[in-house]
C-alpha cells in the first residue's frame, strides 16, 4: 500500500489517500475541503476511491466529505457514533469561522472498535480512540506499520481536549493504552503537520514523557 498526503484548506489539514497498488482501489481519509483537488489527485494516480473515511466530526476534517462523496458516488464511513453531535453542529461551526456551510449530512455507517475496512487487497483496522472527541477513530494498516491518527496525536504535541466532548484522561489513555501498544516502530500520519513514529513520541513528546510508561525491553 502507498499513500499521499494532501494538505487542504486554511486549517492545513492532512487529507490522506491510501492506495492499494495491486488493484488501484483507494480510500480518502478526512477530506476537510477542496474536494475537486482531491478528486483530481485520485485521477492523477489512476485509482478509484471506494469510500471516504472520517476520523472525527470536526469541520476541518469532514467539510469536503459530502461534496466528494456525491461527485465520486461513494459512501462515507466513520467516525464512532459518539461524534454525532458534532455533525449536527457543522452549520453553526462553519458560520463561526465565516466559512460556507457544507451540506448537512450523516455518515453512511458509524464505526466501532474492532471493525475493519477493506479496499482492494488492503485491510484497515479501526481503533476507537476518544479524548479529542468522544467518537474519534484511528485507521491502522498493520502490513505497512502505518496509522492515520487524526487529531489524537501529533509530532511533539497531542490533540486538544478543551473543545466540546474533549477529555484529557481519555486522550492519554487512547495514546498510551492503544496507539503506543501497537509498537514503537509504527509510523503515523496526524491530522495536521509532519509524520512521526510512536516510539519518537513516547520518548520525546513533552506531553507524554511523564504520562506513558517506557517501552518494554526486549
Amino acid at each position: 500500500m502507498r499513500f499521499e498526503i494532501l494538505v487542504v484548506t486554511s486549517f492545513q489539514q492532512n487529507c490522506t489517500l491510501f492506495i492499494c497498488e495491486e488493484t488501484a482501489a483507494a480510500v480518502v481519509i478526512d477530506p476537510g475541503g477542496e474536494a475537486p483537488r482531491i478528486a483530481a489527485a485520485l485521477e492523477h494516480h489512476g485509482v478509484a476511491a471506494t469510500a471516504i473515511l472520517l476520523t472525527h466530526g470536526h469541520l476541518d476534517h469532514v467539510g469536503g466529505a459530502p461534496e466528494l462523496a456525491k461527485q465520486l458516488n461513494i459512501p462515507i464511513f466513520g467516525p464512532h457514533q459518539a461524534d454525532e453531535f458534532l455533525f449536527d453542529a457543522l452549520p453553526a461551526k462553519a458560520k463561526h469561522y465565516n466559512l460556507p456551510a457544507p451540506p448537512q449530512f450523516t455518515p453512511d455507517a458509524w464505526l466501532k472498535a474492532g471493525e475493519s475496512i477493506q479496499f482492494g487487497n488492503q485491510t484497515l483496522e479501526v481503533l476507537h480512540c476518544p479524548g479529542h472527541t468522544p467518537g474519534h477513530v484511528v485507521y491502522f494498516h498493520r502490513a505497512s506499520a502505518l496509522a492515520q491518527v487524526g487529531d489524537v496525536l501529533f509530532k511533539g504535541s497531542v490533540g486538544r481536549t478543551d473543545l466540546p466532548g474533549g477529555n484529557t484522561e481519555q486522550l492519554i489513555n487512547s495514546i498510551c493504552g492503544q496507539l503506543f501498544a501497537l509498537g514503537d516502530h509504527i509510523r503515523f500520519i496526524p491530522g495536521h503537520g509532519a509524520m512521526s513514529t510512536f516510539g519518537a513520541e513516547r520518548q520525546y513528546n513533552p506531553f507524554l514523557i511523564h504520562e506513558c510508561p517506557p517501552a518494554a525491553s526486549a
